[in-house]
């Protein structure tokens, strides 16, 4: 990712969304009974959202740490956090005032 905590947190949100939509449109047509592959499904999407968000989250900072710049590192992975969590924070306030309902 990029050295921009904004724009990190942003490409979080940004798959979010895009997970979001796809599982709620793409599954409206789908058949109603379980099958083996729903939980296959699951655990994949699991494993390959936490991969991403480690990148997001993650690369840079650890480079930035192996590269010797402690302070640079916690700093980044800290911001990116912060401004997650703020964006978080915003939806679901938005969300439970019912403005996005």
């Amino acid at each position: 990712m990029t050295k921009n905590p904004l724009l990190n947190a942003l490409a979080a949100v940004a798959y979010i969304v895009a997970v979001s939509l796809s599982m709620f449109y793409g599954t409206q047509n789908l058949p109603k009974e379980d099958t083996i592959f729903a939980p296959i499904a699951a655990l994949s999407l699991f494993t390959l959202s936490a991969t991403i968000m480690a990148y997001v989250f993650f690369y840079n900072p650890v480079l930035l740490f192996l590269a010797g710049k402690k302070k640079e590192a916690i700093d980044l992975f800290l911001k990116t956090v912060g401004i997650f969590g703020a964006i978080t924070a915003t939806i679901l306030f938005l969300y439970f005032s019912g403005i996005l309902r």
